[in-house]
């Protein structure tokens, strides 16, 4: 990926806002680990489909959530601070790469 603006959140995430998207996270590794199970264990190729499309489904909201909490705060800041076209130009390549 490209050189972004900033290598550290403007407004640090709270310990309550990264032991949500953790635990989210640690559920979706518990999700691809039951896919290898079921792929160990050959199981029905639609099965198998639809705990893809979850896992898919579970990353983009974790997505979604990451950059709602960087458009209200690092992006706002950044308007404010008068870098805001910088910034948003950077949130709108990291989205045509999260929208493929």
């Amino acid at each position: 990926m490209d050189k972004f603006l900033h290598d550290h959140p403007t407004t640090p995430r709270t310990k309550d806002e990264k032991q949500a998207v953790v635990n989210r996270l640690k559920r979706i590794e518990g999700q691809v680990r039951g896919i290898q199970k079921m792929v160990e264990e050959d199981r029905y190729c639609v099965d198998i489909l639809v705990q893809v499309s979850a896992i898919n489904a579970a990353l983009k909201k974790v997505g979604f959530s990451v950059a709602e909490r960087h458009i209200k705060h690092c992006v706002s800041d950044a308007v404010k601070s008068g870098e805001g076209n910088e910034t948003i130009e950077e949130l709108m390549e990291v989205m045509k790469q999260f929208s493929k």
